[in-house]
């Protein structure tokens, strides 16, 4: 005779298991593209899409590409904050360092060109979990007075 308690296996991961997963899941999908871009503004190897650009969003891309810094500094701060992303560091900085491009780019397709609308909603998605994810990070962000 078993001394073993009859019960039912457990079929169905515990919520701390999901709790984990996602927010892992939601790091690499937004992390992975941001390594790839970030690279890809430094070697070139995506080519460029044929889509043709409304004036003002080719006006808008074309200052940027001038201004001989912009699109550097864009490609190596996706290529920090997706490196930081996947390897699991300092995630709330990269979310920082991450969220002046998105509302950015949120900006861009909304007033300039729709067609980028779509993915960049699910760069603001991930960007927005894993904000609320790692939102005890922030708290001090929003203390109303500094206590001495």
């Amino acid at each position: 005779m078993s001394t073993e308690p009859l019960h039912a296996p457990a079929t169905a991961p515990s919520s701390r298991a999901i709790s984990r997963v996602v927010p892992a899941i939601a790091r690499y999908l937004l992390g992975l593209p941001l390594v790839i871009f970030g690279l890809n503004g430094f070697l070139n190897f995506i080519p460029q899409p044929e889509v043709v650009l409304p004036d003002d969003a080719l006006a808008f891309v074309t200052a940027l590409m001038n201004s001989g810094y912009m699109m550097q500094l864009i490609a190596a701060t996706h290529l920090i904050v997706g490196i930081l992303l996947v390897v699991n560091r300092c995630v709330p900085l990269a979310l920082v360092l991450f969220a002046p491009f998105i509302v950015n780019s949120m900006a861009f397709h909304l007033v300039l060109e729709r067609s980028g609308l779509p993915m960049a909603t699910v760069f603001l998605a991930f960007e927005l979990y894993l904000a609320w994810v790692y939102r005890a990070a922030f708290q001090p962000l929003f203390t109303y007075r500094l206590k001495r």
